[in-house]
């Protein structure tokens, strides 16, 4: 079994991921984490983010274990992070690590921005998760102050507005919804709340589907 929970930043994608994944003992890869990685590498390194084949070559070569989550989830690293995953030599370095996964014995979880279009388009499950632009703004926020980082809501918010339309318009692997998903609006719930409703589409989906 295969699900695919694609979404926008700070949309409560992450935590539900993490639930389900446990929920169905399905091993869970962030996607997300891969570009963050290859954009510290390529920031600590001084690598520019539009050397293409550099960063291409660093994004095959990535070791996740060399990374800390608290470098991995800094605005900058975000905000270089959506640059980096616009280059299409980077995503098809990481393609076939994310397909490879997606397909090992036993199913997967796997969240991100294109898994359901691109990297699992035959995914038995197809979530999308998001949430108003200022609830999102707010939840970053709020995440970004818990690692001591002095930014501003509206920054916050300005930045997320920046990345969602650079991943929406991106010529290779756009972040779109796909034609089966299912949307989970989180702008009102809270992240139990949340869980529940995606659970709940699985549940359905896995039915309609004969799956369990």
């Amino acid at each position: 079994m295969i699900i695919a929970i694609d979404g926008t930043t700070a949309s409560g994608k992450g935590t539900i991921s993490k639930r389900l994944a446990a929920w169905y003992g399905l091993p869970h890869m962030d996607t997300g984490r891969l570009y963050r990685a290859t954009a510290v590498a390529a920031l600590k390194k001084g690598i520019a983010l539009d050397d293409e084949d550099r960063l291409a070559e660093l994004a095959a070569g990535l070791d996740l274990g060399s990374f800390n989550e608290a470098e991995l989830r800094t605005a900058e690293a975000g905000k270089a992070a959506s640059k980096v995953s616009a280059l299409p030599k980077v995503r098809k370095a990481l393609f076939d690590l994310q397909r490879a996964f997606a397909l090992q014995e036993g199913g997967a979880l796997l969240d991100g921005r294109d898994i359901g279009t691109v990297i699992a388009p035959d995914a038995d499950v197809k979530l999308w998760v998001d949430a108003d632009v200022e609830q999102r703004g707010y939840r970053r926020w709020r995440e970004l102050l818990g690692f001591g980082e002095d930014v501003s809501l509206e920054q916050v918010i300005q930045q997320l507005r920046e990345r969602d339309q650079r991943d929406q318009n991106r010529k290779d692997a756009p972040a779109a919804m796909a034609a089966d998903a299912v949307l989970i609006d989180t702008t009102d719930l809270t992240i139990e709340a949340a869980v529940e409703k995606a659970l709940a589409a699985v549940k359905a989906a896995l039915a309609r589907g004969n799956r369990t």
